[in-house]
């Protein structure tokens, strides 16, 4: 496939620098293009690099300019790469498989236009399968769940009974959507499980990573509003809500029944405890502690988590613990000297 820099240039609402019928045919970084290529420059350091390219055309910022080649000037270079990226990515997708002879598919299931279903996918009882939906090999696919337009299913992903998935959700690998919550009740003598009978509900342009779990709600829902976006190894717990637009990393836990705004973001390793409530725009450190709810705005960091400047400063002065003991040891020793003269 190939597009013309005009079109890629009113693409990412840039301006063209240079012949509008010029032809790309792909997108790569700089040290790999080719001369029917394009590709990006965010920033002072990779000038050099951008100068020696091969590339055909250059996504750059207003301030560099200084190439020779077709430009497209870009407020977000960044972000005109992705979308351009994803442009060429979709024209690069396989065929409509329609449905494989070797997947199964049990009663009253209902699938829309172009779908494709992979060998060895696994359908429960009616279940609604909605247009363009890929399900790639190993997927299963519990009774009574809804998946709506152009979402995506990875090898061996797990979405159980009655879950619901909108538009244009990615779900990878390795993750199970709808398994139950960690719920018990001690009798004296042993555990005794809660049932576990809610949903997960997962809205429109959610993606999540490989080796997920997001567990059904004990009762009521386990919610992923619109646009989330969550990484590899991440742990949901039953009846957690993430607000819209929210980024989880990698080997984040969330228990139960919190409640997390629109536009956080938890760095790595983070650990959050149950029934908190943590307000929008909130931006938490890798391998912070969560013990208590958290006001819309505030960046936190460490375990318990604090305000990130105070950890910054506290983690400053831990760095200086081995200078403040060995001045406390000197006017320690001073201290004796100066009491046994008095003695004396």
């Amino acid at each position: 496939m190939e597009r013309t820099l005009g079109e890629l240039a009113h693409l990412v609402e840039g301006e063209l620098l240079g012949d509008p019928a010029f032809k790309i045919t792909g997108v790569a970084g700089l040290e790999e293009a080719r001369r029917t290529e394009i590709s990006f420059v965010v920033g002072p350091k990779y000038v050099s690099k951008a100068h020696q390219t091969e590339a055909g055309a250059l996504i750059v910022p207003p301030k560099l300019q200084a190439f020779e080649k077709p430009l497209i000037i870009s407020e977000n270079p960044y972000l005109g790469f992705a979308k351009i990226l994803k442009l060429f990515a979709q024209e690069q997708r396989t065929m409509v498989l329609g449905v494989s002879a070797k997947a199964h598919l049990g009663a009253n299931v209902i699938l829309g236009d172009e779908v494709s279903i992979h060998p060895q996918v696994c359908i429960g009882n009616n279940t609604v399968v909605g247009d363009r939906v890929t399900l790639h090999p190993g997927v299963y696919v519990g009774s009574d769940v809804h998946i709506d337009d152009d979402t995506v299913l990875y090898p061996n992903a797990t979405l159980l009974a009655r879950c619901i998935v909108g538009k244009r959700v990615i779900i990878h690998s390795g993750t199970v959507v709808g398994s139950d919550g960690f719920g018990f009740v001690q009798d004296g003598k042993s555990h005794f499980k809660i049932p576990q009978v809610g949903i997960v509900q997962i809205d429109d342009d959610v993606e999540i990573g490989a080796n997920c779990t997001i567990d059904r709600g004990t009762m009521g829902r386990t919610w992923i509003q619109r646009g989330v976006k969550i990484d590899n190894l991440v742990q949901v717990a039953h009846n957690v809500v993430i607000g819209e637009d929210s980024i989880i990393i990698a080997q984040v836990g969330i228990s139960g029944s919190t409640k997390i705004g629109n536009n956080v973001i938890l760095a790595g390793q983070v650990g959050v405890t149950g029934h908190l409530e943590i307000g929008d725009g909130v931006r938490v450190g890798a391998q912070s502690g969560i013990a208590k709810s958290i006001p819309a705005g505030h960046t936190v960091s460490g375990s318990p988590a604090i305000d990130h400047r105070d950890w910054l400063k506290n983690c400053h002065i831990v760095s200086r613990l081995p200078e403040f003991r060995k001045k406390i040891m000197d006017l320690e020793k001073r201290l004796d000297s100066l009491e046994e003269k008095t003695d004396t």
